[in-house]
């Protein structure tokens, strides 16, 4: 194990077995992400709820670069945890995959809808074949006839509703892509 860990028993006096259980456990924690700088584990004998019965409950707290996660299954009762192996396991999995979505959003695979963006025109200038459109925003962008799909750039009206996409120009954010929008809100194509 390259990091400390802590294992501690609460309510319950110490067992070698539970605890070369969350050692194991946590060494395959450590082999699935190696930036784990420090681990506690507190194991919790049940308590004699009426209304959760008695199970273990099962804290990880995990020490990470510029961040710390807590995992717990104290709120979730499940009748399995009232064998504490179970209820370790359960822990474990709980952390690998907070551990995984962790890893996910750091690397930006975190799925995020990408809609398009409407605006309406709001001026043309067909001798210089570009234009403005405003977003909701109140934003102002530029536009290029080149930008306008489905070669409609003639077509256009001041008042148009269109979508489209953007990017950062030379002089500041612009129309990459933009299509006109029908008066029912679906895209028009070209007959």
């Amino acid at each position: 194990m390259t990091f400390p860990i802590e294992i501690l028993f609460r309510n319950m006096t110490h067992s070698d077995f539970i605890w070369n259980d969350v050692w194991d456990h946590t060494e395959k924690l450590q082999r699935f992400f190696d930036r784990i700088m420090s681990c506690r584990v507190t194991i919790s004998a049940p308590h004699h709820h009426r209304r959760n019965g008695n199970v273990y409950v099962v804290q990880i707290d995990l020490r990470l670069p510029g961040e710390d996660l807590n995992i717990t299954n104290e709120h979730k009762y499940n009748p399995a945890h009232k064998d504490v192996y179970v209820a370790i396991r359960d822990a474990f999995e709980a952390a690998k995959r907070k551990l995984e979505d962790l890893t996910r959003k750091k690397r930006h695979f975190v799925k995020t809808k990408n809609v398009p963006m409407h605006g309406k025109v709001k001026r043309i200038f067909p001798n210089e074949d570009c234009g403005f459109i405003t977003t909701p925003d109140r934003r102002e962008l530029y536009f290029h006839k080149n930008s306008v799909l489905n070669n409609e750039f003639d077509k256009l009206e001041i008042g148009d509703e269109v979508r489209f996409s953007e990017e950062i120009g030379e002089k500041g954010p612009q129309v990459t892509s933009m299509t006109r929008v029908g008066r029912s809100g679906h895209l028009r194509t070209p007959i």
